[in-house]
């Protein structure tokens, strides 16, 4: 049989406890937009509820997305440059985009999907420990719900304490099975490659569709990021119920959530703008050194001397 569910506090587990574990699906494939011009950032999973979609000025000014192995090809393509010769400032222009792809790669990869990075959103650095992997030798599937787990615990608290002090509390109460609280209704993972020791991982979480007064659930992507690989280790859809434990039953979105939620969906859309524009940024850049070295007309290799 497959491993029991690791769901955060009670509150969110307990409508999950009474579902069967059809619930987890796994699955080989990813729905990525190619389409030159990315009218929406909305990702809908085939389990999720269709809700009208909503486009909004900033949708229609999200560029398209970057190629999807930019972070290994800039480099390669920059090592051609400087072996086929380059002269003393463009040497100096190579290494400025290698320096922004070694430190840059986890925001512009994250945020180019509408991840919010930094501060407590999610997991930052997470080292992966030996004793996470099975006798396949690979960190076992079981562990990408625990990650995604922690990282929702932290994306929750980070409204608590940093964004909405205000209404502190209520958030903290998100959490406890009280009044309002929060309860997983389903959660699905798509690995991407084996992740393997020694490694460490980031892990964030964005809404996947715009908030709606008087809906009783939203839902979540989450996103594992590989360091060792750059890359995303895993992906996971999570579909959370808004539950009166009052009432006994699942109740709108309160107002103090709506109103963070649709800042956090501006913060998204405006996130995903500035990391695709950086990366096309980067990209651009390779291409002028690639035109001004190799793939100039009178391009001749320098091949050094021997005097």
């Amino acid at each position: 049989m497959p491993p029991t569910l690791p769901f955060i506090p009670h509150c969110w587990s307990r409508l999950a406890r009474t579902t069967t574990l059809r619930s987890i699906q796994l699955s080989n494939t990813r729905r990525i937009s190619t389409s030159p011009f990315f009218l929406s950032t909305h990702h809908h999973s085939k389990s999720h509820v269709q809700s009208p979609t909503i486009v909004t000025s900033l949708d229609q000014q999200i560029p398209k997305p970057p190629p999807k192995k930019w972070i290994t090809d800039l480099p390669a393509r920059l090592g051609k440059c400087i072996i086929f010769g380059c002269s003393p400032s463009q040497i100096r222009d190579a290494s400025v985009i290698l320096k922004a792809v070694a430190t840059e790669w986890r925001e512009l990869l994250a945020g180019a999907e509408g991840f919010l990075t930094g501060g407590r959103r999610g997991v930052d650095g997470r080292e992966v420990v030996w004793g996470e992997m099975d006798s396949f030798g690979h960190v076992n599937n079981v562990n990408y719900y625990r990650y995604a787990e922690s990282a929702r615990v932290n994306w929750i608290t980070n409204f608590s304490v940093h964004v909405d002090p205000v209404h502190r509390q209520e958030w903290a109460e998100l959490m406890q099975p009280k009044a309002i609280g929060l309860i997983m209704k389903s959660l699905k993972c798509d690995f991407k490659f084996p992740m393997v020791y020694p490694d460490r991982i980031s892990v964030y979480h964005r809404l996947s569709t715009p908030p709606q007064h008087g809906q009783t659930s939203f839902h979540l992507d989450c996103i594992v990021l590989s360091h060792q690989h750059r890359r995303a280790a895993a992906w996971l859809e999570e579909d959370v119920v808004i539950y009166d434990y009052r009432k006994a039953g699942k109740t709108a979105m309160p107002e103090f959530m709506l109103t963070q939620f649709e800042k956090t969906w501006k913060l998204q859309q405006e996130e995903t703008i500035r990391a695709r524009k950086r990366i096309w940024e980067l990209i651009g850049g390779v291409e002028k050194l690639e035109r001004e070295t190799w793939d100039r007309e009178d391009a001749k290799e320098d091949m050094g001397s021997a005097a």
